[in-house]
């Protein structure tokens, strides 16, 4: 069923940037994804890491929330690139990563970075360096909260 469900990824992602619809192009697409599944299951990279179905039902409650924390924080760097003092206290940090999978870590790692104001710059084993434009950014991700949600969608309470 991943192998299925990879293909047809693979194919509306070619027909998304194809943008063309004929009989012969769209059997050509669907091919080339087939092809695709195939020689990614000889090389082995076709696992539950690469193509990770298994979160979909996850992902329908964290895609909207963290979207609006790279809102609620792109909006606070907003004020503070506006604010003429430029209040920024540039600090780095580091976090425990609680998740258990390689998945995990790398998705809260993103999620760091995705969010305005906060970037990953390294990770060794479960712990991650970050570097925040403020303190309070520092402190939000040292509470936690960020770290608990990404366990969540990993799918560990």
């Amino acid at each position: 069923m991943r192998l299925i469900s990879l293909a047809l990824a693979l194919f509306l992602f070619w027909l998304a940037l194809s943008g063309h619809y004929t009989p012969m192009l769209m059997a050509a697409g669907a091919v080339s994804a087939v092809v695709c599944v195939l020689a990614a299951v000889r090389m082995g990279i076709a696992d539950p890491e690469g193509h990770p179905v298994h979160l979909l039902g996850r992902f329908v409650t964290y895609f909207p929330w963290i979207l609006r924390e790279i809102a609620k924080s792109a909006w606070a760097v907003t004020k503070i690139i506006i604010d003429p003092a430029l209040p920024i206290s540039p600090t780095m940090t580091r976090v425990r990563a609680s998740q258990k999978t390689s998945l995990g870590i790398v998705t809260y790692a993103n999620s760091i970075t995705l969010t305005p104001g906060t970037i990953t710059t390294g990770v060794k084993g479960d712990v991650l360096t970050v570097h925040a434009v403020v303190r309070e950014g520092a402190l939000d991700l040292e509470s936690g909260g960020m770290d608990a949600r990404v366990t969540r969608f990993e799918g560990r309470v």
